[in-house]
């Protein structure tokens, strides 16, 4: 890519008429976490019920896990465009680039997940197959997405490259898993240790675990982990538009944030795998975060091109663009 068709990427980027101000942004996040706060107030408390399944349309069923899996993908990718836009990435490229991260990383979700519950799925190897049930691995549709992305970026300008790329998707990412996470809450599962907490969410007896037939209240561990990567988000989304930022930031910071996270939430959750005190994702989390923070600093230090991953100058990032 030229350095006029750059200019020119920049220009379109910026033809995008009106955009709303930060605090508008913020007004119509706190009125949707107080609808949010009313709606969920009568379920958490066992007085109202959620079911799995959104629609039942004869022999077909559908179910709010996978609408809200696959539906994640919309608003994280309006919320990637404008900074695709500034990079000189158009929106076929994106939407193509979109839609091979969604299905590379749903199978490797249900790839890593499987390869955990062997013993399980060793015995009853079609239940694989049926992801409507849930069960995903969030390490697992990181590494296929990565590789996905990798593969992928060989055939974009070396402008943009992989490093581009991942700073155009990363904050999408965590927005998506974000949303995502809601379907644990329509399933009634992953939910944390028994609680009397005032935000303590009620859940059916049918979906309660051996040996706490009796307890109706946990921790809404699914809750924790979507605020917490909408957050990160929010913060992935701030950073990528600073002078300071340097291009192939953005998966580093991506690594520490979420593993964060993911880290203080496990020790909330029931049913993980305990290994030395800590269950298996919390090890990952603290190999994901020593990688992340490595890679950061590396990256920090790195000769060249620093100017590079920052937006370009003439504005930040918007979810309009």
């Amino acid at each position: 890519m030229n350095e006029v068709d750059v200019k020119e990427a920049e220009a379109r980027a910026g033809e995008t008429g009106w955009r709303p101000p930060w605090w508008l942004w913020a007004l119509a996040g706190a009125l949707a976490a107080a609808a949010l706060s009313l709606w969920l107030r009568p379920i958490f408390a066992g007085r109202s019920s959620v079911s799995p399944v959104l629609l039942q349309l004869g022999p077909l069923t559908v179910r709010w896990y996978g609408v809200l899996i696959a539906g994640s993908f919309i608003p994280a990718y309006y919320l990637a465009r404008g900074y695709a836009a500034r990079l000189g990435v158009d929106a076929d490229t994106l939407i193509n680039f979109t839609v091979v991260i969604a299905v590379a990383g749903f199978v490797g979700a249900r790839a890593g997940f499987v390869i955990q519950n062997l013993a399980y799925y060793g015995r009853h190897p079609l239940d694989a197959l049926a992801t409507w049930q849930g069960g995903l691995s969030i390490h697992g549709a990181l590494a296929a997405g990565l590789l996905a992305a990798w593969l992928f970026s060989r055939r974009l300008p070396r402008r943009v490259g992989l490093a581009g790329m991942l700073d155009v998707a990363m904050p999408s990412v965590l927005l998506a898993q974000a949303i995502g996470r809601w379907g644990n809450f329509f399933n009634q599962e992953l939910y944390g240790y028994p609680t009397s907490l005032p935000w303590k969410m009620y859940v059916a007896p049918e979906h309660r675990l051996p040996g706490y037939e009796n307890v109706a209240y946990y921790h809404p561990t699914f809750l924790y982990e979507s605020l917490w990567d909408a957050a990160g988000a929010a913060f992935l989304f701030w950073y990528r538009g600073r002078p300071f930022a340097r291009r192939g930031d953005e998966l580093w910071l991506y690594l520490v944030t979420y593993s964060v996270g993911r880290f203080w939430v496990e020790f909330f959750r029931m049913g993980g795998t305990v290994i030395a005190g800590l269950t298996l994702a919390q090890w990952v989390s603290l190999l994901l975060i020593a990688a992340g923070a490595a890679g950061w600093l590396h990256n920090r230090r790195r000769r060249g091109e620093p100017e590079e991953a920052a937006a370009p100058a003439g504005g930040g990032d918007s979810c309009a663009g």
